[in-house]
């Protein structure tokens, strides 16, 4: 029989890159924020990433090899979630935390779920959410070159004063890979060129995220207030480098700008009137769980289909 005659499942139409390719541009534009905060940090920084990423590797082969399934560690899959796990982490955090966090993400939110495709929440996010409420006292003690403190964000919270430039350049306390705009805005670049994400994503949450604060802040239209809380926290890490999972947001261009809106209304909504300061990781967990219905509310036109009704 001719080829042309085969029946073969879907997809019909594929791709000749892999999610290897992907992974691995997401880990190079990870690099400017991994390295500066290990300058910045110093020499725990480094062992945490380390640790992490060894993790979350070494726990997806044992789990494969044990279950018989085929070892999928060259995707670099599981060397991303440790870095994004690495880089949600304090400097200070003991060498077992990022331990726990990465058997926990591995092992918990993405191989018991099927593996790479099936899980239904960002594996890293995750396991930051599962280590802030096992070790809260841990997860929050962000201190660096003999100094601690608040974050700027908590500071922000308490009515403080702030100095955007030092957040904006990552002169400040906080998570490992946060801390710096300039270096996440480097490596965000390099994927928006690549075209390993576009700015549907992050450009609607950054945008509904401002609107959000302009509007229910109480701060109107201070343009520190609002750089301040732009520059803090996770949020360009969050709007770029995990917001824009592929497994874990909708694949449908009209559900993509609705995830946007809401991850921007969840991040706004936490910030300013939940208790913590930050608000970005439960912000994106929240939002990964709403995706199916998401996607089912926004389908595609089929192709040959007006939106259209027909009338009877």
């Amino acid at each position: 029989m001719s080829d042309l005659l085969n029946v073969s499942s879907n997809p019909h139409v594929r791709s000749r890159v892999k999610s290897s390719d992907i992974m691995l541009i997401v880990l190079i534009s990870l690099l400017p924020a991994s390295i500066f905060g290990v300058w910045h940090f110093g020499f725990n920084a480094l062992l945490l990433i380390v640790v992490s990423v060894a993790s979350c590797v070494l726990t997806e082969y044992a789990y494969e090899r044990l279950m018989h399934k085929k070892v999928t560690i060259k995707d670099y899959s599981a060397a991303v979630t440790g870095l994004l796990l690495a880089l949600n982490l304090p400097s200070s955090a003991p060498w077992w935390i990022p331990v726990i966090g990465g058997v926990f993400a591995i092992l918990v939110v993405k191989q018991l779920f099927g593996g790479l495709g099936q899980n239904f929440m960002n594996p890293a996010l995750g396991a930051r959410c599962f280590l802030l409420i096992s070790f809260t006292g841990r997860m929050t003690n962000f201190a660096y070159d003999s100094f601690t403190g608040a974050t700027p964000l908590a500071a922000l919270k308490a009515g403080e004063a702030v100095n955007v430039w030092d957040m904006f350049t990552g002169n400040i306390a906080g998570t490992i890979g946060e801390t710096s705009v300039i270096a996440l805005l480097i490596g965000a670049v390099l994927l928006l060129v690549t075209g390993a994400i576009d700015l549907r994503i992050p450009g609607t949450y950054i945008l509904s995220f401002i609107i959000f604060v302009l509007i229910f802040s109480g701060h109107g239209f201070d343009m520190q207030y609002l750089a301040a809380q732009l520059c803090g926290g996770g949020l360009i890490l969050g709007a770029f480098f995990m917001a824009t999972d592929y497994v874990t947001s909708p694949i449908t261009k009209t559900g993509q700008l609705v995830y946007g809106c809401i991850l921007g209304i969840l991040t706004g909504l936490f910030r300013i009137f939940g208790n913590s300061a930050e608000g970005v990781s439960y912000a994106i967990i929240f939002s990964n769980l709403l995706v199916p219905v998401i996607e089912k509310l926004t389908p595609p036109t089929a192709f040959g289909k007006s939106r259209r009704r027909e009338k009877a």
